[in-house]
């Protein structure tokens, strides 16, 4: 199944999503929550319940999925846990050590873009970067979880644009203030169950592309920490919870290495293209002054 959220006349909206249609989840039942993460938790991350009534729901419960006005497929997570150099081959293009351990930092609600809206590159800084992701969201409430257990614990997948301003970034040791611009990460443009896809996410083809362009081509395969690895560490620290999301780190081809540099700018659509899971697609536009 692929969960969607999206922007209905009287507000935030859920769907289910059906070939070239999406079951309105609220016009079903009023009290299924709008928001996937409350949804989640209600249902203690089984949302074969969910599916079964969106399948038996009536004509007037679908729209044309290409009238949605798309909104984040996880409207309020509580947590962005992120992975830095999680590819060995982008741990080579740059600067940077191969690191012993996943690489954590996190992004924060307000840096968060849906499908088809679009990314603003920041007033003070040209160094805007793309970086192709797979997004891994938790379903279940979970604490010291072991590796054996870990991807029992993962809902669904999407894509991720990560993107990055690089002078911020570099700017310390720690990188949150250049992950953390205000529209500069895309995220959708549904969530695809964890049933459809291979354990872990693993062992599919993943892409960014600028105007058509390929800049990043590689396999989630070659993850140096996967899903479950980085769950089971993460989860010695941190409580994970229904609708946390779990951003898995980038492959090589990203723009700070070449030369020259190639960074996002107004008038781009950048996309995102994970096998078996879609296409995330952005605009890049110039935020204006406030």
């Amino acid at each position: 199944m692929k969960f969607v959220g999206f922007a209905g006349a009287s507000g935030a909206r859920l769907g289910v999503v059906e070939r070239d249609r999406v079951v309105d989840l609220q016009t079903v039942d009023p009290r299924i929550p709008s928001d996937l993460g409350e949804l989640l938790a209600r249902e203690n991350g089984d949302l074969t319940g969910i599916g079964e009534r969106a399948r038996s729901a009536p004509a007037a419960a679908r729209i044309p999925l290409a009238d949605l006005r798309f909104a984040l497929p996880v409207a309020r997570p509580g947590k962005i846990i992120c992975l830095g150099l999680n590819y060995i081959e982008h741990v080579k293009e740059g600067t940077n050590k191969v690191p012993d351990f996943p690489t954590i930092f996190i992004r924060c609600r307000t840096s968060l873009a849906p499908h088809l809206s679009a990314l603003l590159r920041p007033l003070v800084s040209e160094q805007f970067d793309y970086e192709a992701e797979l997004v891994a969201i938790i379903g279940r409430r979970g604490k010291h979880i072991k590796l054996a257990d870990a991807l029992s614990y993962v809902a669904g997948y999407s894509c991720f644009n990560e993107g990055s301003v690089r002078n911020f970034q570099r700017r310390t040791t720690q990188w949150d203030m250049g992950k953390n611009f205000d529209h500069t990460g895309g995220f959708g443009p549904w969530m695809v169950t964890a049933d459809e896809l291979p354990p872990g996410g693993k062992g599919l083809r993943i892409q960014s592309r600028i105007n058509g362009q390929v800049l990043q081509d590689d396999n989630t395969r070659n993850m140096m920490f996967p899903v479950a690895e980085t769950i089971a560490d993460v989860s010695q620290a941190m409580t994970l919870e229904p609708g946390d999301i779990l951003v898995t780190g980038t492959p090589s081809g990203v723009g700070y290495p070449r030369t020259p540099p190639k960074w996002m700018k107004e008038g781009d659509t950048v996309e995102v293209e994970i096998e078996g899971m879609g296409t995330l697609r952005n605009s890049v536009e110039n935020e204006k002054p406030s």
